[in-house]
This record gives C-alpha cells, sequence and structure tokens, in this order.
C-alpha cells in the first residue's frame, strides 16, 4: 500500500472515537505522526494505543481557555512539527428552536465554530512560518485542515438550530482561512457528512448521555428517524467510520493538493437536512 503521509504530523480532535478514530487509525496507517485528542485521558491512550504508527495524546477540554494551545504544544513536543489538523471535535444539544437554551446555542457554536478557530489560531505559527521559508526558497509543500461540518450545516435541521449554525459556521471559517492561506500552500476544506455509523447516530438510551459543565446532554436520536433513514438515503443506509475517514484521509493527500477552500458532500446521495 502507497503510504500518502509519511513524515507528516496530524492532530485529530475528537479522535478517541467514531470518525475521529477512524481517521486517526487510517492516517497513521500511511505514515503519519498521530496526535490523539480527546476528553477522557484513559480512552485518549486506549485510541494512542491501536495506532500503527507513532502517536501521542492529549487528553483535554477544547472549551476550556487552555484547551486549543496544548493540544497544539503536544504536537510541537512529540514531533517538533505540525503539518495536518483535523478539526473534528463536537456532539449535538438537540431541541426545538424556541426551546433551546442559551447555554444550549452557544455550547453548539463555541465547540463547532469557536474551538476550530482557537486550535487553527494557535497552529497557526506552526503551520505558515515553515510555509513562508519554503516559499521564499521556491520550494512547494503543502499542508492540509480538515474542518468536519454537517448536511445540517448546509441544508437545515429540525431539533438542531443551535447544531446547524455551528456546523455552518465552519464553513464560512473553512473559506475565509483558505483566502488567507492559500498563498502559503496551506489547503484549507471542509467535509459535511450525513449519517455515519456513530454513538451519535445510534438509539438514545439512558446510557448514551454526556456532562458538559452542569448539564447532561442526551446523546443519539429517536428510534423513528433510525427507522426512515435508509429509505431517505439513496445509497440506502449509513456510512461506516471508515468511509467517513477515507474522505479525510483524501483531503489530507498529495491526491488533494489543487482542491481548496471546498466543502465536500459526504451523505450517501442523501441532501435534505436532518429531520
Amino acid at each position: 500500500m502507497e503510504r500518502l503521509l509519511e513524515g507528516r504530523v496530524a492532530i485529530i480532535t475528537g479522535s478517541a472515537r467514531g470518525i475521529g478514530l477512524a481517521t486517526a487509525r487510517l492516517l497513521s496507517d500511511h505514515g503519519a505522526s498521530v496526535v490523539i485528542c480527546d476528553l477522557d485521558e484513559q480512552e485518549t491512550a486506549a485510541a494512542a494505543a491501536e495506532l500503527s504508527g507513532p502517536s501521542a495524546t492529549a487528553a483535554c477540554d477544547l472549551l476550556s481557555n487552555e484547551g486549543p494551545r496544548l493540544v497544539v504544544q503536544r504536537a510541537i513536543d512529540a514531533f517538533g512539527q505540525l503539518d495536518i489538523v483535523v478539526n473534528n471535535a463536537g456532539f449535538p444539544w438537540d431541541g426545538l428552536a424556541h426551546r433551546i437554551t442559551d447555554d444550549q446555542f452557544s455550547t453548539m457554536l463555541r465547540i463547532h465554530a469557536e474551538v476550530p478557530f482557537r486550535v487553527l489560531r494557535e497552529a497557526a505559527p506552526h503551520l505558515r512560518e515553515p510555509a513562508k521559508r519554503e516559499r521564499e526558497a521556491g520550494v512547494e509543500c503543502f499542508r492540509k485542515i480538515v474542518n468536519v461540518s454537517s448536511i445540517s450545516g448546509t441544508q437545515g435541521a429540525i431539533c438542531q438550530a443551535n447544531y446547524a449554525a455551528g456546523k455552518a459556521a465552519v464553513i464560512g471559517l473553512t473559506k475565509s482561512l483558505a483566502k488567507e492561506w492559500g498563498p502559503l500552500k496551506i489547503n484549507v476544506n471542509a467535509v459535511a457528512f450525513g449519517f455515519v455509523d456513530t454513538r451519535l447516530t445510534h438509539a438514545q438510551t439512558s446510557e448514551s448521555r454526556m456532562m458538559v459543565g452542569d448539564a447532561e446532554v442526551q446523546l443519539g436520536i429517536p428510534d423513528s428517524v433510525i427507522e426512515r433513514a435508509p429509505a431517505t438515503i439513496p445509497l440506502g443506509r449509513a456510512a461506516t467510520t471508515l468511509e467517513a475517514a477515507s474522505v479525510i484521509l483524501f483531503l489530507c493527500s498529495p491526491w488533494s493538493n489543487y482542491v481548496h477552500g471546498q466543502v465536500i458532500t459526504a451523505s450517501g446521495g442523501y441532501l435534505g437536512g436532518m429531520d
């Protein structure tokens, strides 16, 4: 197998499970040194142990003041460089728009738009300064940013006005940074996923909950939505996490060097937005 990312260093946020973990495995298999970043220290360490290549861990809360700085510094301390950032961390906090609280709304904007911005702001010197030196030397070397969005952000979604707003905001961030960082050969793109088989699209149970500050957030989707999903997706099923990760790999690889400022929709043909 051709190893597409030999010598590259990647940060992947939200990578202890789901799409993030599948992406970490795939990038590692292709030669990248990977920084696993997630909330739980034990889960983060367990995920790193699964990888085939060099890895480091950054167990931190990206919503905290120090989280984005810590994960970027971990990459530099462990590997001395940074070439790829995948902003994948996120979760929904659903509710009808007229019942969504200020905290629900602002938390979705923070995790899906502010956190990617802050991570990339911290990463900027480690991406931009080497690129400037290469430009002066007449060397063309591409670095990669992939922001994970959703068809909720491109099409809207019932009970997800807050989540959709955050996922739409990260698209604006993507396109703006593409204009600013393109001259330095830093590719900035996004992926808008539809249904992917993760805990976020499994049935709601008493165990599928997480704490956000003092609030308990219900994860998963109603059984009725799960039952209808295959009929609304032209390909007839949800994506596997490996299929989702494969799109991210493409955008991290040399194959995508001339793909820039784009939002790739990976939804099995489903374009209606979550309902």
